[in-house]
């Protein structure tokens, strides 16, 4: 098979949450114009049907769903509206997340329970919908979360973000579980650890920190608008297919100090 081949994307319905914006458009267009067909899934209408008109002009079949995957019970219906409008789920890019800033020792309950239900138990439910109602009855998946190198390391301290930090360690081990569970259905299950990247969640971080975190990346330069393209091609298509419970960092090299 040739190198184009594999990377080939023509005829697979890829699901990204969060989609509608930052990390997760940028991983929609990529899939799109590898020629997947798209459900991209957020909370907020206008966001979504903004990022539908956005990827239409690129000529990508897009389905937008409004869905908040701290609420469970909304889960299944996702899953109903993309397999009914599609026929077949393909690829799952986990992408939705949240943080939230304070101090270990203040950290608000609530503000815990916010992070970890959408960062960990959403994410675990909307993959544990797809991977029975599509990938393992198929004998076939690609399961790709967005974690964080925060989940490799810790944090300066001034940054306080523990539920955070918490949610995506766990999702960097939530691939590496499920993917000796499901590999004897031949799904792939990884992780993509960005680094720092201008997104509305990080900018207050980088607007406070900006110069020591590019001082501290040995590429001297935070994540573009297009970092995260090709790894997300790879990991979602037949290129990919030996590759699997990995956490692959992009972060301009941060973690080699």
């Amino acid at each position: 098979m040739s190198v184009k081949k594999l990377f080939d994307l023509a005829g697979k319905v890829a699901i990204i949450t969060g989609g509608s914006r930052g990390l997760g458009l940028q991983m929609a267009e990529a899939l799109g114009e590898m020629g997947a067909k798209l459900a991209i899934t957020a909370r907020k209408a206008d966001e979504l049907a903004e990022a539908k008109a956005h990827l239409e002009k690129q000529g990508i079949d897009v389905l937008t769903v409004v869905n908040d995957l701290s609420k469970f019970d909304q889960i299944p219906g996702l899953v109903t509206k993309v397999l009914e409008h599609f026929g077949r789920i393909d690829i799952l890019v986990n992408n939705a997340g949240a943080t939230w800033g304070a101090p270990a020792e203040d950290y608000p309950a609530e503000a815990w329970m916010k992070v970890i239900n959408l960062n960990v138990n959403g994410m675990f439910f909307l993959t544990q919908e797809v991977g029975k109602r599509a990938f393992i009855p198929q004998q076939s998946g690609k399961v790709i979360v967005t974690a964080s190198i925060a989940g490799l390391r810790g944090n300066p301290p001034e940054m306080g973000t523990i539920a955070y930090n918490t949610s995506k360690g766990a999702d960097v081990n939530f691939v590496r579980a499920l993917a000796s569970e499901w590999g004897r259905h031949n799904i792939n299950v990884n992780a993509i650890c960005p680094g720092f990247f201008p997104s509305k969640m990080a900018s207050g971080l980088l607007d406070m920190l900006g110069d020591k975190i590019i001082e501290g990346t040995p590429l001297r330069r935070i994540g573009g608008e297009e970092d995260l393209k090709g790894l997300v091609v790879l990991l979602a298509s037949e290129a990919g297919r030996h590759i699997t419970g990995q956490a692959i960092a992009v972060d301009g090299g941060s973690l080699c100090f």
